[in-house]
């Protein structure tokens, strides 16, 4: 594996890479850059204001085709890391990360869009089967209109909606480890962070468990691309959101799983006589079979559910229940996290 650094501060990063042998470049030299299969590359923010790292970086992602890339940014200026992967990149080297740079960890990074337990020489996984980027072509088109508020829908109207399955996750029972009261409380935390992140989706948290929940998102493109990036970023930043925000001191992450059907209408509070076959399957789906951090995703979604920038994201995980599904692949973080 080559390894390629463009960056305007060489000096500043030559003894984080001791091990990894990289070779480092001028910005001038990035529009003559050819990566080959097995290189990665990287782009130093260093001295650059976020207008021209977005720039930059748009150009390295165009001269590694398809390839990975990844930012190194010893200060910490980007505000919102996790945008980058949605722009592509399979690494983001922080100041953290880059304290503990090695070659296990650049190789990691390489792999990573190939896919989890991913044998680069035969294309296969652990199962021996051969291992699908990228989500496949349904046929199935999205009504027009959507609708103009959740209180407008009236009560018992069959309607087609987006599923998504939420819950939370530990390596052990979390009722069982802090006590249903505690539990209780934590739930609520944990039901008011997803509200606040699905608005933009105008997600509907719709029914409650107590211990997990379907959030109804409306049929329309533009709602469920949110809700996917709104499932990805909250993937991403699990480790701070369970330490910040749920006030816990022990590893969680989270669960998401992604149906599409048609179900008859009811208020939240109100859904205990729901039958339907895509409640059914997404409850199933969700915490039977869904992994913590990933978000899983069934076969019978309209083809505009996923961003294009995202599709890679997600591979093939078999069948369940008589459905293809797909999952994210594996989030890495700097530590062990679960």
């Amino acid at each position: 594996m080559s390894l390629y650094i463009f960056s305007k501060k060489e000096a500043a990063l030559q003894g984080f890479f001791k091990k990894g042998s990289p070779v480092f470049l001028g910005l001038k030299e990035l529009p003559r850059h050819k990566a080959r299969e097995g290189d990665i590359s990287y782009l130093d923010l260093s001295g650059l204001t976020a207008a021209d790292a977005k720039k930059t970086a748009a150009q390295l992602k165009k001269r590694c085709k398809d390839t990975p890339w990844g930012l190194i940014d010893p200060r910490g200026s980007s505000k919102d890391p996790a945008l980058w992967f949605f722009a592509g990149a399979s690494d983001y080297l922080g100041p953290g990360a880059l304290a503990g740079i090695d070659p296990k960890r650049l190789g990691a990074a390489a792999a990573w869009r190939r896919g989890p337990q991913e044998d680069p020489a035969k294309g296969k996984d652990q199962s021996g089967r051969r291992a699908q980027a990228g989500l496949p072509k349904t046929g199935i088109k999205l009504p027009g209109g959507g609708i103009s508020g959740w209180k407008e829908i009236p009560t018992g109207k069959l309607m087609p909606f987006y599923l998504l399955y939420c819950s939370l996750r530990g390596k052990s029972s979390l009722s069982t480890r802090f006590g249903e009261a505690a539990y209780t409380q934590l739930h609520k935390r944990f039901l008011a962070h997803l509200s606040q992140n699905f608005q933009k989706a105008e997600g509907l948290v719709w029914m409650d468990s107590g211990k997990d929940c379907l959030v109804l998102i409306p049929p329309r493109a533009k709602n469920v691309e949110e809700a996917v990036v709104a499932c990805i970023r909250l993937l991403l930043s699990a480790p701070i959101t369970t330490i910040e925000i749920l006030n816990l001191n022990v590893p969680v992450n989270f669960v998401f799983a992604l149906h599409y059907g048609t179900v008859k209408y009811k208020p939240p509070g109100k859904t205990g006589t729901v039958v339907s076959d895509a409640v059914n399957f997404i409850f199933h789906l969700g915490a039977k079979q869904a992994e913590p951090g990933r978000l899983t995703v069934s076969s019978e979604l309209p083809d505009n559910t996923v961003p294009k920038a995202l599709e890679d994201w997600f591979v093939f995980a078999g069948e369940y229940e008589g459905r293809q599904i797909w999952h994210t692949k594996k989030i890495g973080y700097l530590r062990p996290w679960m």
